[in-house]
């Protein structure tokens, strides 16, 4: 097989001439900070997520971090969410001084397994955080059940999944937080953002305060024509807000979002079929539950040889990969501090030392999955 002579990146954002003149504009009318167009892409999130409130952050991390300090969630709490995510999850959950407490995932689609959430549960157990991994959703009915069972928040890690839908309703849409991403490999991207929607407005304001220095009126509105530029600060708060110049990115990008989640899936039912009768490798598999995938991840677990030497003979190929996630179970900081809230988690230790992620972005074309899928073929034949 013919190595291609240009590197196939494993993900790259799709910036079309839209997303380029909605920036440029925002750039010529002198105000690229937090504005109007930041409320306009909140609205917009409100309208696909289902929520009734959203507030725009400069990152998915800093949405979870003031949410989980809008609760007050700290010292002597407990938060149940998966091993398998980003370890800025587990960073807040520690930083805010609360324990996470884990749950193992189902190895086939990397979600939580839901049938194992209960027996975490505790009296100082006060959020579950679940992930929608890959862009599969979650089971929310047994999580919101449980939730209201013992009187639980939940928090949904849709950093994943928009465009992800469980039993027609989007993530965001089930009446409690979510907080979502739009880093640039994400299915939309603001270069750097994140989202956190909800339908509580005493929750609400308590974020607009947390992410803006605890000013509660934006700068356009102190700045702009009749506005009062005096501010007063009831509590300290973060500088957490998103940029209008961010914002217009994202305007062009929602518009686009169906799009490109068309074209994820696409390319991903090329892999399924262009791998499935390889041995030495696992696909991964879409809960059995009604659902709509958004397919920002397709990862594959290796077993027929050593994922090291899999991901050193990709780079031959000049294919890209990732890598998501090493176990946030097993980073340093956990197992030293932590160690009492690990507990086992085989499913979760089986899959990590196996998942790699593929190349799958809006703009590659079929004959790159064909590649991609020839290139191991071959890797898995020769060892």
């Amino acid at each position: 097989m013919k190595v291609r002579k240009k590197f196939l990146p494993f993900s790259r954002p799709s910036i079309g001439k839209s997303e380029i003149n909605k920036v440029t504009a925002c750039l010529k009318s002198g105000w690229i900070t937090t504005g109007v167009l930041s409320k306009e892409f909140e609205d917009n999130f409100c309208k696909l997520s289902g929520s009734t409130l959203a507030v725009s952050l400069n990152s998915a991390t800093a949405g979870m971090h003031i949410t989980l300090s809008a609760l007050n969630i700290g010292p002597g709490d407990e938060i149940i969410t998966p091993s398998m995510t980003f370890a800025s999850t587990v960073n807040m959950i520690a930083l805010s001084g609360a324990k996470p407490v884990f749950v193992d995932i189902d190895y086939g689609t990397l979600n939580i397994n839901t049938n194992l959430i209960e027996e975490k549960i505790t009296k100082r157990t006060r959020a579950i955080i679940p992930v929608h991994f890959a862009g599969a959703p979650a089971n929310m009915d047994k999580i919101n059940n449980l939730a209201r069972k013992y009187n639980l928040t939940v928090i949904e890690d849709a950093a994943h999944a928009v465009g992800t839908y469980y039993k027609g309703i989007h993530t965001g849409g089930f009446g409690h937080t979510a907080i979502f991403s739009f880093h640039p490999i994400k299915n939309i991207t603001t270069g750097e953002g994140g989202m956190v929607t909800l339908n509580d407005a005493a929750l609400e304001k308590k974020l607009r305060l947390l992410r803006f220095h605890g000013i509660e009126r934006d700068a356009w509105k102190r700045y702009g024509k009749g506005g009062n530029p005096s501010y007063d600060i009831a509590a300290p708060g973060y500088k957490y807000n998103m940029p209008d110049v961010l914002a217009a990115l994202g305007l062009a990008q929602m518009e686009r979002w169906q799009e490109f989640n068309q074209k994820r899936t696409g390319l991903a039912q090329l892999y399924l079929e262009g791998l499935k009768d390889i041995s030495g490798i696992d696909l991964p598999e879409v809960p059995a539950y009604d659902h709509t995938h958004a397919w920002h991840l397709f990862v594959i677990k290796v077993h027929a040889v050593n994922r090291d030497e899999f991901m050193n003979r990709l780079s031959d190929y000049n294919i890209g990969y990732g890598l998501h996630f090493p176990p946030a179970h097993a980073l340093n900081y956990i197992k030293a501090g932590y160690a009492d809230n690990i507990g086992l988690l085989p499913e979760t230790d089986l899959a990590a030392q196996k998942i790699i992620s593929l190349p799958l972005f809006p703009d590659m074309r079929e004959k790159d999955v064909e590649y991609v899928c020839k290139a191991i073929k071959e890797i898995i034949k020769n060892g």
